[in-house]
């Protein structure tokens, strides 16, 4: 299933067998393509906190399919962006290295909606995203 936030524990739950997929099957190894995964799970939390999450929920009910997936692409473009926070606080703090950028774009590329369908289905349907493509999630 991959890693998740839960906001009924408030809880990241972490399948560490994502890790190695992310590194063999997406070709985004490195320690800070994880820190990105796990910061942008940490970036729901953060949404649960200020509300974000309730309020997309909210306006999710009795839209369309496709605009519900809007808003959660939406709301995951927001946990990303929460993650380059972190990132950048990080970088702030010495704890950045040369290459770590690059893996985490790597990472957020390897994990777009678009690649995944591609891979999974042979075919690209943009009104069923849920994550935003690999290019909305390098931006």
């Amino acid at each position: 299933m991959g890693p998740f936030y839960c906001p009924a524990d408030r809880q990241v739950h972490l399948e560490t067998s994502f890790f190695q997929e992310l590194d063999q099957r997406f070709g985004a190894p490195g320690d800070f393509a994880r820190a990105y995964v796990v910061a942008h799970e940490v970036g729901h939390h953060i949404q649960t906190l200020t509300g974000v999450s309730e309020r997309v929920s909210a306006a999710q009910q009795g839209v369309s399919k496709a605009q519900a997936n809007a808003l959660s692409v939406r709301q995951e473009l927001q946990a990303d962006c929460n993650s380059r926070v972190w990132g950048h606080y990080a970088a702030c703090r010495g704890l950045v290295e040369t290459n770590d950028v690059e893996e985490g774009l790597r990472a957020a590329a390897a994990i777009g909606d678009d690649r995944l369908q591609r891979e999974s289905q042979g075919r690209v349907s943009h009104e069923s995203f849920t994550h935003g493509s690999s290019a909305q999630r390098v931006e």
